[in-house]
C-alpha cells in the first residue's frame, strides 16, 4: 500500500532548510528515504522502528527510520501513520538525538 506524506510544519522547515543548505548528498539521502516511506514504510533499508521516548500529537506511535547509518550524527526521519488510512505524517527529519 503506497501512502500520501504530510508534513508538519517543522518537518516541511527542516526540509526547507536542508534544501537551501547546500548539503546536495544529504538533501538526496532524505529525499530517496522519503520515497521509500511513502512507497512502504517498512522497506528494510529505512530500519524503521517504534520509537519508544515520543508520542505523536494525538497519541500515536511514533517511528524513526534512517536517513542515514553508521555516521556520526546521522540524520533520521521521525514519523508517525496517520491521520487517514492512506497517509503518514513526516514530524521531523534531523540528525539523531
Amino acid at each position: 500500500m503506497a501512502f500520501r506524506l504530510r508534513f508538519t510544519e517543522e518537518a516541511a522547515s527542516q526540509l526547507n532548510d536542508l534544501s537551501k543548505g547546500g548539503d546536495e548528498g544529504r538533501l538526496k539521502k532524505v529525499r530517496r528515504a522519503l520515497a521509500r516511506i511513502e512507497a512502504d514504510p517498512r522497506y528494510p533499508g529505512l530500519g524503521s522502528h517504534k520509537y519508544k521516548s515520543v508520542q505523536g500529537p494525538d497519541g500515536q506511535d511514533v517511528w524513526d527510520s534512517y536517513v542515514e547509518n553508521n555516521t556520526p550524527s546521522a540524520w533520521r526521519i521521525f514519523w508517525h501513520y496517520g491521520p487517514g488510512a492512506d497517509v503518514i505524517t513526516i514530524l521531523a527529519i534531523t540528525p539523531h538525538p
